[in-house]
């Protein structure tokens, strides 16, 4: 005891024994190692069985909010799609000067000799038989049935459907008449030497009093000239998306109906200063 305390106050006051107390330490640490060994196991088993468990959770969880995310992806596309084409919609509808009415296409005739589409719009909406129907680009067809909530239209690649239309370059007149085909359109009995060419822009002639003149038709894909028979052989391809429409413009043309004005959310376009009538 005396040996002890005199070395505890050596050591305190002094620090004579600093060095032998590193070197006992260093000599000693492989056996606290030993002694701590089961201790240390211990807690590097649980922390790595509890840490898989916790990956095993997250990875789940991460697959989860992956899947979640693609699916709302998926949405946010289609979403952008659909508001760029209800935009392309709203601009043709200001550049036609017509009022018109957005309709959406929500059925499509499966019968492969038949181009006929359904819209939501019907009698309620004010649609009317023979009324014209264009997409974004281009004229799509005419309504041929309507009924109080939905309305049949007649696609111009419909193989009983003509368009009278006309060579936007110089006016010459023919009829557009469909093949069946959804990307074909047949200028029949136009002779040899009409001035016609590839590239030509078909738009309609305002003839027949259904559809309103110079909106755009089709554009002429080929033209064949054969000295032995009388007439050029000459197709055509639509220019709008007949097969992709999801949307579409039924028109109401101010200078052939008087005394109607379309209900509720038709589109009146800027800068008309016309005056509308009562339903």
């Amino acid at each position: 005891m005396v040996v002890s305390l005199a070395l505890m106050v050596v050591d305190h006051r002094q620090n004579h024994l600093e060095g032998i107390r590193a070197v006992l330490s260093v000599a000693l640490s492989p056996l606290n190692a030993i002694i701590n060994l089961p201790r240390s196991a211990g807690e590097w088993i649980a922390e790595a069985f509890a840490t898989r468990s916790n990956l095993l959770h997250q990875n789940q969880a991460l697959r989860k909010e992956n899947l979640l995310l693609r699916v709302r992806q998926q949405k946010l596309d289609s979403m952008k799609a659909e508001n760029m084409r209800l935009r392309n919609l709203l601009d043709s509808a200001f550049k036609i000067r017509d009022r018109v009415l957005i309709a959406e296409v929500i059925a499509v005739d499966l019968d492969p000799y038949s181009h006929q589409v359904v819209i939501n719009k019907g009698s309620n909406s004010g649609i009317f038989q023979g009324q014209p129907v264009l997409d974004a680009s281009a004229v799509m067809g005419q309504v041929t049935h309507v009924n109080p909530f939905s309305s049949t239209v007649l696609l111009i690649t419909d193989a009983s459907h003509g368009l009278p239309v006309q060579v936007n370059r110089n006016g010459l007149r023919t009829v557009a008449l469909g093949t069946g085909h959804i990307d074909r359109l047949e200028l029949p009995h136009l002779p040899n030497n009409a001035d016609i060419e590839v590239g030509d822009l078909l738009v309609t002639s305002g003839l027949g009093g259904r559809f309103p003149p110079g909106y755009p038709v089709a554009e002429v894909t080929a033209v064949t000239r054969n000295p032995g028979q009388p007439f050029a052989s000459i197709l055509a391809q639509p220019k709008a998306r007949l097969d992709q429409a999801r949307e579409a413009l039924l028109v109401w043309t101010l200078d052939s109906i008087q005394g109607y004005s379309p209900p509720g959310n038709a589109t009146q376009p800027a800068g008309s200063t016309e005056e509308e009538p009562p339903l």
